[in-house]
Order: structure tokens, then sequence, then C-alpha cells
């Protein structure tokens, strides 16, 4: 069984005839070729997939390619617009937010709906809002600082 899907990706219109057991990571990567995507752990433990689904940072590896069909989703390579980096992109390049960056997009991810929700998270704010993210390298010093960097930027 085959199933026509439509979603908007970083603001583009895909259309897709899926598996309806389909992953939306599966669908991201393996359909759409966008691979800044991770998959860490197909579990939900450590955050690598994540996306937003409708303006919800959202697992993609415990959501069903076809919950998205007629939402809109944002990946990791939606956040540069013309060629000029994110400020959250530019926060983990300049404070050292990454060392592998197998993370990395799952955490930008999640920091781009909590500063979409609270653009002026304190330092627990930001902890908490990361918590369902694994880093295994940095220690999330870093992080927290790159997430404070890019609020700061956002704000002017």
């Amino acid at each position: 069984m085959s199933l026509p899907i439509k979603v908007k990706i970083n603001g583009a219109m895909r259309e897709a005839t899926i598996e309806p057991r389909l992953l939306l990571v599966h669908f991201i990567r393996e359909t759409l070729g966008l691979t800044g995507t991770h998959i860490g752990c197909d579990t939900t433990n450590c955050g690598a997939c994540t996306v937003l689904l409708n303006g919800k940072a959202v697992k993609s590896c415990t959501v069903l390619a076809a919950q998205a069909d007629g939402g809109e989703v944002m990946t990791v390579e939606g956040l540069a617009q013309n060629g000029k980096l994110h400020p959250i992109q530019e926060g983990f390049w300049e404070k050292h937010g990454l060392q592998c960056g197998f993370c990395t997009p799952g955490m930008m991810m999640t920091t781009y709906a909590l500063l979409k929700k609270n653009p002026n998270p304190s330092e627990n704010d930001i902890r908490w809002a990361i918590s369902g993210n694994l880093c295994r390298c940095t220690g999330y010093v870093n992080i927290v600082k790159a997430v404070q960097y890019a609020a700061e930027k956002m704000k002017s």
C-alpha cells in the first residue's frame, strides 16, 4: 500500500508517495535527501533527529511521515537564509557549542523552538529545554553559551 503526502519542508512544498509506516526521519533523509537531520537512537532518547513539525520540536524517529501530511516541517537546513547563518548556527560556531557535531542539528532545532517560545531564557530554561537532547562530547556548558549568544543576537 502506498500513501501520497504533501509536506512543506523548509518553506518548499514537497510531494511523495510513501509506505504508511515510514518514519518522518527516514522521509526527510532518504526520500527528500536532507541529511542534516541525524538518526541516533530510534527510541527518542538522544534527540539527534529533532525537527519542527508545525512549529513544535519533535523527535522525528517516532513520528510517521504520514502524520506530517498537510503540515510544515523545518529541519536544520532551513535555518540559514540567503547564505547567511542563523544566529543559532552562529552561536554554536562562536561559542564552540559542538565537538563531533552529531547532536548539533537536534540541539539547534530544539533551541529554535525554545527561542520562539521564550526569547529571553534563563540558564535553567535552556538546560531544561535541551534536556531531551543528549551530547556525549561537550558537557553542555558551551551549548548553553551558544543558546545565550543566539538569544542576545536575535533580540537585536
